[in-house]
């Protein structure tokens, strides 16, 4: 298909998605996880996916007015029902995901369309499930939609393609172009982002990997890679989903392993004898995915050993 055949992947790229598989491999050996690890786990990253992926799209509720809202059933003062509702329904939606989802999972129309009705039930009924009929243009983006007529047909090729033409690409550069040429389709009249969203990390779950969770703080680099991707650039893209993807790996490894304390800001692993480099250089590395590191917020965290082994790297 000519919308994938010109894809060029940096060599950076392929060095973090080896080292993604690692960190997948490692957690594999804690298997059986304890329920009650996988659990707490798994509920502290899904409130961080409803809060993230809802404020993408302009919702306003904090982090901790998504965690009351879901954990104790009450409403936030001062916030619209419309936000509430966004976030109830994300979480009945994540709930979908996690009941369909297999190593043999598929992926089908029926499961796009319920996932989107999940996702747009109690706010907008009359266009939850369904795709859009009319022509739609979106704030900010260097393209155009197609036409309305040819959403069904170009949703079923990408299915297709997700399922059947690309069983030798990477499962994360996978779900990553599919996220994109999801995007690029744009099969409803609202809901696109939070749905997929949903379904690119239905597509990692699939293959045993943690939701990835693009946080809301980086919604400009967000939107501004998916532009690149559609003149072709896609590394951009990568970047961004391979670093949430990372995160949501370390956060599950540092509580099987017990080693959250190797984690800490790259302010004070530049103070470190062994580090011999500056802030503004090491913080460079995060960004460009040189050297192990996950985010917080604005706050960027890595460890003495990762440093080291770009060290090591360089002087090869």
């Amino acid at each position: 298909m000519k919308w994938v055949e010109d894809i060029r992947i940096d060599i950076e790229i392929i060095e973090m998605l080896y080292r993604l598989e690692n960190k997948k491999s490692n957690i594999n050996k804690h298997r059986p996880i304890h329920p009650s690890v996988l659990s707490n786990i798994s509920e502290a990253l899904n409130i961080e996916w409803i809060y993230n992926s809802n404020s993408i799209e302009g919702n306003t509720l904090s982090l901790n007015e998504t965690r009351v809202i879901l954990e104790e059933g009450i409403t936030v003062k001062g916030k619209s029902m419309r936000e509430h509702l966004e976030t109830i329904n994300h979480q009945e939606a994540i709930e979908y995901v996690e009941s369909i989802v297999h190593p043999d999972y598929t992926l089908t129309e029926k499961d796009i369309y319920s996932i989107h009705a999940l996702i747009m039930s109690k706010i907008e009924k009359d266009f939850a499930g369904r795709i859009r009929n009319a022509g739609v243009r979106i704030v900010g983006a260097n393209f155009t939609p197609p036409n309305a007529q040819k959403v069904y047909d170009l949703l079923v090729e990408l299915i297709n393609w997700t399922n059947i033409e690309n069983s030798n690409i990477n499962p994360i550069i996978r779900a990553a172009v599919f996220h994109h040429r999801f995007v690029w389709i744009h099969p409803f009249f609202d809901g696109n982002g939070r749905s997929v969203r949903l379904l690119f990390n239905l597509l990692l779950m699939k293959e045993s990997y943690p939701p990835a969770i693009i946080l809301k703080n980086d919604r400009k680099k967000y939107y501004d890679a998916l532009n690149r991707a559609n003149n072709g650039d896609y590394n951009k893209l990568f970047l961004i989903i391979i670093q949430a993807l990372e995160r949501s790996l370390d956060i599950y490894l540092s509580n099987l392993e017990d080693n959250a304390t190797d984690y800490k800001p790259i302010s004070n692993i530049v103070t470190e004898p062994s580090v011999p480099y500056g802030q503004e250089y090491v913080s460079l590395l995060a960004r460009k995915g040189k050297i192990n590191a996950y985010k917080e917020g604005n706050v960027w965290y890595t460890t003495e050993d990762a440093v080291a082994e770009y060290v090591r790297k360089k002087k090869k």
